[in-house]
């Protein structure tokens, strides 16, 4: 097998000009270079970008799926992109070696389908809702997952050809957790990788507006297209405890049950129930599709 070579995508709203700046920056710096770097604009103008680096100007903002999927057929069109590396515009590579220990990996592993990078902030912390696992007390544990981070990974464009690329119908929100149930139902590992590092500002989902509705609609529609009649049920009354346990805001709650009946009446796409062999290779994995 050739080496993998890496393809950089880049989405940013335009209202991070220095951040984003930072970030090409430490991807230029990288001592294994990127094939190519697209960055998406999303309805707004994109700086003056480094030599080499791709621009692709949206006139509004599609959502994050969308984005990543044009970002996808911009890299794709090139035909020199193995693995596809997406990276939030206000994150970091704070060490060079990223490219190249990402290579490694995926050369090590023709199955390796999705890394998943660490996130933390500009002390080293890493949030619990940074760590794809349910038993997150450790975020230097390293191992195989049933989800992964969106701020930082790497994608093998392989298996994006076999399973296809982002829910654009999702805008924001579980969109990460799709893609992973359909790569595991496809049978390509999902491994997080702490030693892989995005800094990034700490930060809360909760913090945009459409969170709560987005986060309840997606997650039925989620289980309406991946999950058994039997498992439906389950999953979505698990999450209806925890969010009426968690969610401390009233104004919250009423969007979430909002965004959740929307996802009840509302087409999902495709439904196609993962295999029990799925279920059960996620059950050892730690996490059931049930919570």
């Amino acid at each position: 097998m050739s080496r993998p070579r890496v393809g950089v995508a880049v989405l940013t709203m335009g209202n991070r000009p220095a951040e984003l700046r930072a970030l090409l920056d430490s991807v230029a710096k990288q001592r294994e270079p990127a094939a190519r770097v697209v960055v998406v604009g999303h309805g707004s103008p994109l700086p003056e970008l480094p030599d080499g680096m791709v621009g692709v100007e949206l006139a509004e903002n599609l959502g994050l799926p969308t984005g990543r999927n044009i970002a996808m057929a911009t890299l794709r069109e090139a035909g020199d992109v193995d693995v596809l590396v997406d990276l939030d515009d206000d994150g970091l590579l704070i060490e060079a070696d990223v490219f190249t220990r990402l290579a490694d990996l995926y050369e090590a592993d023709p199955r390796l389908g999705i890394v998943s990078f660490r996130i933390a902030d500009e002390t080293g912390f890493t949030q619990r809702r940074h760590v794809p696992r349910l038993r997150a007390g450790d975020p230097m544990q390293r191992g195989y997952v049933t989800t992964f981070l969106g701020g930082g990974h790497g994608l093998s464009m392989r298996m994006l050809d076999e399973i296809g690329g982002w829910p654009d119908a999702f805008f924001f929100t579980h969109e990460e957790t799709d893609l992973a149930w359909r790569a595991l139902d496809a049978d390509w590992k999902i491994l997080y990788e702490p030693e892989l590092v995005l800094q990034h500002p700490r930060t809360s989902p909760a913090r945009h507006a459409v969170y709560y509705r987005m986060t309840a609609r997606n997650r039925v529609w989620m289980a309406r297209r991946h999950l058994s009649a039997l498992l439906v049920p389950v999953y979505l009354g698990t999450w209806i405890l925890l969010t009426i346990a968690r969610t401390r805001s009233p104004a919250g709650l009423r969007a979430w049950f909002g965004g959740f009946a929307e996802g009840v009446r509302t087409p999902c796409g495709e439904r196609r129930p993962m295999r029990w062999r799925t279920v059960w290779r996620m059950t050892r994995l730690g996490r059931p599709p049930v919570v």
